[in-house]
């Protein structure tokens, strides 16, 4: 990455030394001392933290959400939260940058750079924002991504299992994710899942549905929504949303505790502006009410339980698939998930990607060994187009596994694909 910088006679900011020049000030990250080290003229640097001086970052209040799932459902939240409170955030992850309710980058990765996190803090905050919301994954604490950050809040989701192929065991995985609430940031973590990770005790606070916590569920409701009775120390409150999901009442819990924790307001009128937050595009999206179709993103068998533990109360009919060159060892996992709690199960292509998906969908049928109802189709769209027709009056259709994904990766070309468009079409709604 290379900006635009004035500074000392410089013109531009690299973290990349393949882009130095005379004109070009280097910033020295823990990602790349190694390839500056080896470098027989060395180039004039900035740190991390001068930068940060530089820019007067620090009078911004980052926010950190960290866990397998969660991320992006929990930051939107808490954005949308404080932008009807009246206050001034902005959000990072992999949706893109938000500030202002405008889009100001487009996708990207969960974390990026912190080259490109500091730059995307100083454009928000030169719009006037005084909180960054960003994701933070697992990959960006093992690489130092987020160094130098000073959080005014780290939240914890959930730690099951992910990115195996990175982290190799759920123990390293866990052992990094503990990483980011090893010291004596604020936090607030989640009380029902704290055996998966360790954590600093100082400054932590929590939320919770079935064990006591800082933030605790009293009552809730399913039905339509979701409707809790919630009390924070010795107030109560209650809240209605339209999103769908116990694991969204996890979610939602997890960002009215965090804009407590930031503002100080009452959670009464947190609550009230609750139910103004639909969800994010492709996660628990529901496409449509009758029939109840929902699109969701989850791609992992612990994405998918956390999904389908959330609609036990219905009968399930769901269409997925697993991505190509990515973790084998999860995809009868995934099949033993879905045959556990789904009436009618479809096996179709995610993402191929190199793989040919017929091989892929006979991983994932191991794990439905012996199940009944259990239909193997590579075309994603006629596997969508037989679940929609076998549909019952009281069941809801899960599609899951690209969320608000708009491709389809097969041999390296991204082919137009979004399956909330094709349920559409083939609803005619």
């Amino acid at each position: 990455m290379k900006l635009d910088f004035q500074k000392d006679g410089y013109h531009f900011l690299s973290d990349d030394t393949s882009k130095l020049d005379e004109k070009t000030l280097f910033l020295k990250t823990a990602q790349n001392t190694a390839y500056y080290d080896t470098l027989e003229s060395k180039p004039k640097m900035i740190s991390v933290e001068d930068l940060i001086t530089y820019w007067d970052l620090q009078k911004m209040k980052v926010v950190g959400v960290t866990g397998t799932n969660g991320k992006t459902t929990v930051t939107a939240a808490i954005y949308s939260f404080l932008l009807d409170l009246d206050e001034k955030p902005a959000l990072q992850g992999t949706r893109g940058l938000f500030a202002q309710e405008k889009r100001i980058e487009d996708k990207s990765m969960t974390t990026p750079s912190i080259l490109e996190t500091l730059h995307n803090m100083k454009q928000t905050m030169d719009l006037g924002c005084n909180y960054f919301i960003m994701e933070v994954s697992s990959h960006a604490i093992d690489q130092k991504r987020i160094e130098g950050l000073v959080f005014a809040l780290k939240v914890h989701t959930n730690v099951t299992s992910d990115h195996l192929d990175y982290h190799g065991t759920v123990e390293e995985y866990r052992r990094v994710k503990s990483l980011f609430f090893a010291d004596e940031s604020p936090k607030l973590l989640n009380k029902d899942d704290l055996k998966n990770i360790t954590y600093n005790p100082n400054g932590a606070q929590s939320y919770g549905v079935d064990e006591p916590a800082t933030f605790k569920v009293q009552a809730f409701s399913l039905l339509h929504g979701i409707t809790a009775g919630i009390k924070h120390l010795q107030t109560e409150a209650t809240f209605h949303s339209p999103m769908v999901g116990l694991f969204n009442l996890f979610n939602l819990m997890a960002a009215i505790g965090s804009v407590q924790m930031l503002t100080g307001r009452n959670i009464e009128e947190i609550c009230e502006v609750v139910e103004y937050f639909a969800g994010v595009s492709g996660r628990m999206e529901v496409v449509s009410r009758d029939p109840l179709v929902i699109v969701d993103f989850a791609h992992t068998d612990d994405g998918m339980h956390a999904v389908l533990e959330s609609m036990k109360d219905r009968d399930i009919s769901v269409v997925f698939g697993a991505g190509g060159n990515r973790d084998k060892e999860k995809r009868p996992r995934m099949g033993a998930v879905a045959g556990r709690y789904a009436n009618k199960i479809y096996v179709t292509s995610d993402n191929p990607r190199d793989e040919v998906a017929e091989y892929i969908l006979e991983d994932i049928l191991v794990g439905l060994h012996g199940k009944d109802n259990v239909t193997a189709c590579p075309d994603r769209r006629l596997a969508i187009k037989l679940a929609l027709d076998a549909l019952e009056e009281n069941e809801v259709l899960l599609i899951l596994g690209k969320g608000d994904e708009d491709y389809q990766e097969i041999k390296g070309v991204k082919h137009s694909f979004d399956d909330r468009e094709v349920v559409r079409e083939l609803l005619s709604l």
